[in-house]
Formats: structure tokens, sequence, C-alpha cells
């Protein structure tokens, strides 16, 4: 609650000091997110792990609050893809119809399969960004990077798995359980395993061409958020983040 009442100041006394000039832009920015999950260093296990990179949509609204011709604020509304992919040999956790196959006590937690799966985390994330660029003389050009925290609330949260495959009691795939190729075609709400909320820090680097009133921009960056995205213990723990590129428009007002 703090982060949100600080982020929340800022806001208003931002949007205070440069509503009187009427010197703010609105626009859109919208491209591709390019996400992983990292996992904690205390609680790693085959299930964290080895995740890879996902692409998914990166779009959001904003406005900007002009302060000088060097700084501004920025607070955004962003729809945030987050998440990450496997694609091979990797663990799943063993079920209850293959357990009973051991002498009580003595099921493997994990078994191996060769199967794709997909962590699919979006976010509606609120960052406030302060904003620094450079005009180059007598050019429309401008540079410019920004960096800020923001907030995220969770939106959706699936995990999607495919494929067909034997099922092994190592990580290497040596020791078949002899069960047969077992499907892995499957789409699991995972959202009541994650908490509801993240708070991170965004930043970018962006170019800016402007003409009359209109901006047009295109930008590089990306996020990282903070804390341990699930609930429990049981598929240990990860952290979300992304590089972002996007494309942008804005429009400046009270010219």
């Amino acid at each position: 609650m703090k982060f949100i009442r600080l982020s929340l100041f800022i806001f208003i006394i931002s949007s205070g000091a440069t509503l009187s000039a009427q010197n703010i832009s609105i626009g859109a920015r919208a491209g591709i997110s390019i996400p992983n999950l990292s996992a904690s260093g205390d609680e790693q296990n085959p299930l964290n792990t080895g995740y890879s990179s996902r692409l998914g949509p990166e779009f959001g609204l904003f406005a900007e609050f002009k302060i000088s011709d060097l700084f501004s604020i920025q607070p955004m509304l962003e729809y945030s893809s987050q998440g990450g992919k496997k694609d091979g040999l990797q663990a799943f956790p063993t079920p209850d119809n293959i357990s009973g196959m051991f002498p009580p006590g003595q099921a493997p937690t994990y078994l191996y399969a060769n199967f794709k799966s997909e962590a699919k985390i979006n976010y509606l994330m609120i960052p406030i960004l302060a904003k620094f660029g450079h005009s180059f003389s007598n050019s429309p050009w401008r540079i410019y990077i920004d960096a800020g925290p923001f907030v995220g609330f969770l939106l959706s949260a699936k995990q999607v798995t495919s494929g067909n495959s034997d099922v092994y009691l190592d990580p290497a795939g040596q020791q078949d359980l002899g069960v047969g190729a077992i499907p892995f075609d499957n789409t699991q709400d995972i959202k009541d395993q994650l908490h509801n909320v993240n708070v991170g820090v965004e930043g970018n680097l962006g170019l800016n061409y402007h003409f009359a009133s209109n901006n047009i921009f295109i930008e590089f960056g990306g996020n990282y958020g903070f804390l341990n995205i699930q609930k429990g213990t049981a598929n240990g723990k990860n952290n979300t983040g992304a590089a972002t590129a996007v494309l942008g428009y804005s429009y400046q007002l009270g010219k």
C-alpha cells in the first residue's frame, strides 16, 4: 500500500505542476513482449527452472506531463505479457494414477517427459516513469530514456501443455517407467495459484520524431517484478520479467 500511495502522490504532484502549463501529451504504444520466468535462488526445483523466453503482445495508453525541456513524468496503463516456455524433456508432478505403481511413500515427487509447456501470464501494469530527453539542434528527432516503478494486477494465468511422450524416472531420460506414451495436451487455469499483485521497475530507451503537434516513436526496454508470483512453494518461486519493443504515437495538447 505504501508503494501505491507514493506512486499516486507522484502522479498528482506532477499532474498539478504541468496542467497549469497545458503542456500535456496523450498517446498509445503497441508491440511485443519477450518475457521469461527467473527462479529464486532459495526455491529452485525442476518445475520452476529451465524456462526460456516466449512472445506475447504489449500495449498501453499513457499521458506525458512535461516539466521542462529535459524532464517529464509519464504515467501509463499497460497490458503486459509475462511467463515463459519449455520444450523438451522436463519435469512434471507425479500424477496419482502413476503414484499407485510405487510402494506406499516411495513415489517420486517428479517424473520426466518430452513435451511442450508454456506459462501464459498477463498483467495490467501501472508504471509511473521519470523521462529524460534530448532534442537534436534544428531537428525533429529526440532521444530519451525513462524509468520508474510499477504496480501490476494479474489479469489471467494459464499453463498450456502439449505433446505425447514416454515417462522417465530421471532428468536424462534413461530410465523408462514402462507406462508407454501418455498425452500432455491440456490448458490449466493457474490464476488462483498466483498472487494478484506484483510490484517492480520498468525502463525504456526511445527515439522520437516530432511534427506539428504529433510524435511517433520507437522504444526498447524491459520490466522486472520484485515479488515471487506463486502463493505456495510446491512449484518453486519465480519472478516475472520481460524485454519489450514497441511503436507509439502521441498528440500534444494545448498548442
